[in-house]
């Protein structure tokens, strides 16, 4: 079984969700029809960045990783060789 940490970017509020889940997709619908308090305030959200890791505790780590992340280091990271999208 593999976890995966995403990236969602809404482009009207200018904003980077970091998120875990076993089905990314799945989880990426939720967000869309506002099952999750927080991008449920907009529902322009993309789908940018996708990372697969086999252990769910390495896959915890990295989400809690990125959401100490700045902007800029999150565009790098969207544009570079991890992205699995």
């Amino acid at each position: 079984m593999a976890f995966f940490v995403y990236i969602l970017y809404s482009k009207s509020k200018d904003v980077y969700y970091k998120g875990f889940s076993e089905n990314p997709q799945k989880r990426f619908t939720e967000h869309l029809e506002g099952k999750s308090q927080y991008t449920s305030q907009t529902n322009d959200w993309e789908l940018v960045f996708i990372r697969s890791f086999e252990l769910k505790t390495e896959a915890l780590k990295y989400e809690k990783m990125l959401k100490r992340q700045n902007q800029n280091y999150l565009r790098w990271l969207i544009n570079g060789d991890l992205n699995e999208l």
